[in-house]
């Protein structure tokens, strides 16, 4: 058996309210480059699903930039670390806010919120100084540099002011003060570098000479209402865009000095705040006019001068993705997978072609605990959340539907294990529940559960197991027609607390794994132990999923690995380090049974091909 990186469908950018997001996009305007969690992500503009992540950084990352040349990329996080990818130089002691390279794609500026000093000149290659960013007494939020020689560069920063420099070595040559009286949140010479342009939370535009600094004018007056958070040019150097918290995009006429286009995102009311618009690039090298927007919400929306509306949503998760199952409709519909991550947010992704969409309705407020697929009649996608909710989602409408139950306690876990019944766990009890969120049983325990699995017995009946924190698993046979649980017998064996469970299809085994890292296999017909050799995890256990035939399952762990094992050789395994940063939680089988679908704590989901099955 082997196992090989098959996509990696990338997370979204990481936001903050307030504060603007850099996005870079390659010279040949081909992709795209932006921070998220402690990652960089690589993505192709045309095809999104196809993306590289970068993960040598260890601190949250804040922004990545190409180089004039597209061969580097330099990349900051918030430790002031800047990495020139595979170089790093610690150039100041805060978060790196941006960066910019020269046209020679030698030289780099990366600006921030340091202590002695707010930014820092030095060269690619060996991290020599090359100049001194000056001038400013607060934090340094944008930073650009002329293309052309003479070289010149220009920050602009909190206490709002922009500082022009000359170079190289870059120095202080003027600080230009009165035009913005409040953050200045993005500065950019224009490609042909005639030009200079400033954008900040007092909703200005302000426009310079880009050889001398001189400030030429204001432009715009009250068109954004509200902060205006980053500005690009185009290629021709003719227009720029900018984004604002207001939910708007404009395109403005350089020579003219008016807006041309506005896009309003959302319905334009004002209190739509994860439609605000926080990121902007205007790609080089492409012909259709792209723009590509960055919305609060993480979501990248694709703009084409001419085109009233969005050409294009990209959707994803930001926060670490936490629970995930799949779903398999009729032939239009194909194999979808659901995630549900940290910050309530569920998606659903057309595995085929990788992009996802979100759900309609009325989501949750806090981190989504477990998903589980209920099929045969209506088909839903069941959801507990730490809101203390179960709701229930159509399938083939991708809305939430129904009521929304509350659950008594914090749910820890779901299993399906019919077309209508569920099995939730919390931390004193196990809960039935009937048509996606009907409580139709409700059994008190003395152990503490961690984990849970269901496998069909009848038409409505089931077999039911618990993990708990005292190393046992509990097994339990649900009778559907007095709506009970009846205590069978407890599973011994594990050394540590039984952290996650999972029934082969056919019901012929239970995979049990520990918060050690070891995996214990079950045969049901006398729920002795059958495999007792899965130890290859260093680190709790946090998902494990069987193939279609029972003859496979996967693993994902604390420890960032993942694992293929099998049964017929208990011996051999596959493993794939560090699969996700800071840990895969959740694993499933693709329905060709030749792929492996992970997701993690990078808010990222990955598929693994496995050959020699």
């Amino acid at each position: 058996m082997s196992i090989s990186s098959d996509a990696v469908w990338a997370a979204s950018p990481t936001t903050t309210r307030g504060q603007p997001a850099q996005l870079s996009a390659d010279p040949k305007g081909e992709r795209i480059a932006y921070s998220s969690n402690k990652s960089i992500f690589l993505r192709s503009i045309d095809h999104p699903s196809l993306s590289t992540q970068y993960g040598a950084h260890t601190a949250q990352t804040t922004v990545a930039r190409f180089s004039p040349s597209g061969f580097y990329v330099a990349s900051g996080d918030v430790t002031g670390l800047v990495r020139v990818w595979d170089c790093e130089y610690h150039v100041i002691s805060g978060s790196i806010n941006d960066l910019a390279w020269d046209g020679d794609s030698q030289r780099i500026i990366a600006v921030g919120n340091g202590k002695q000093r707010f930014g820092h000149c030095f060269t690619a290659d060996s991290g020599n100084s090359v100049g001194e960013i000056s001038g400013h007494s607060a934090s340094i939020n944008s930073v650009s540099i002329r293309q052309q020689r003479p070289l010149r560069a220009t920050t602009g920063s909190d206490d709002g002011t922009m500082v022009f420099y000359h170079g190289a070595p870059f120095k202080f040559n003027t600080s230009l003060r009165g035009q913005h009286n409040s953050f200045i949140y993005g500065v950019a010479f224009s490609p042909d570098g005639t030009s200079l342009v400033s954008v900040g939370a007092d909703k200005k535009i302000w426009l310079y000479d880009g050889k001398s600094g001189e400030a030429k004018g204001q432009l715009g007056i009250g068109e954004h209402k509200g902060s205006i958070f980053g500005v690009s040019w185009a290629s021709d150097s003719k227009s720029f865009v900018t984004c604002s918290g207001d939910q708007t995009v404009k395109v403005w006429d350089f020579e003219a000095g008016k807006a041309v286009q506005t896009w309003t995102m959302g319905d334009g009311t004002p209190a739509e705040i994860p439609q605000q618009q926080v990121g902007i690039v205007w790609p080089a090298g492409r012909n259709d006019g792209l723009i590509v927007s960055l919305a609060l919400s993480g979501d990248l929306t694709y703009l084409a001068e001419g085109n009233q509306r969005p050409t294009r949503v990209i959707q994803g998760h930001q926060r670490s993705i936490t629970a995930a199952s799949t779903s398999y409709g009729d032939s239009d519909q194909g194999e979808t997978l659901w995630t549900g991550s940290y910050d309530g947010r569920i998606r659903c992704w057309d595995v085929s072609t990788g992009s996802a969409g979100g759900i309609e309705g009325e989501s949750p407020t806090t981190q989504i605990a477990g998903l589980t697929h209920s099929s045969g009649g209506k088909e839903h996608i069941s959801s507990i959340s730490w809101d203390d909710t179960l709701r229930c989602i159509d399938t083939s409408a991708k809305r939430f539907i129904g009521d929304v139950a509350k659950i008594a306690g914090q749910p820890k876990a779901i299993a399906g294990f019919s077309s209508r019944l569920a099995v939730v766990i919390t931390p004193s009890a196990i809960q039935i529940y009937e048509n996606g969120t009907k409580k139709v049983c409700d059994l008190p325990l003395k152990c503490t559960p961690l984990s849970v699995a269901a496998s069909a017995s009848g038409k409505e009946d089931a077999t039911v197991a618990v993990g708990s924190d005292d190393q046992l698993v509990r097994i339990y046979t649900y009778r559907s027609g007095s709506s009970t649980l009846e205590p069978e017998r407890e599973l011994s064996g594990s050394t540590a607390a039984i952290t996650s469970l999972a029934f082969s299809s056919n019901g012929k085994y239970l995979a049990a794994g520990s918060s050690s890292g070891k995996i214990l296999v079950y045969d049901t017909s006398d729920y002795k132990v059958a495999i007792d050799r899965w130890t290859g995890h260093t680190a709790r256990v946090l998902s494990i999923a069987w193939n279609q035939e029972g003859t496979y399952a996967a693993s994902g762990g604390l420890d960032t690995n993942l694992f293929v094992w099998s049964v017929s050789a208990p011996g051999k395994r596959i493993k794939m380090v560090s699969a996700h940063k800071e840990g895969v939680n959740g694993v499933v089988w693709a329905a060709d049974g030749r792929r492996v679908i992970s997701v993690g704590a990078d808010a990222a989901i990955k598929v693994w091909r496995v050959d020699g099955l």
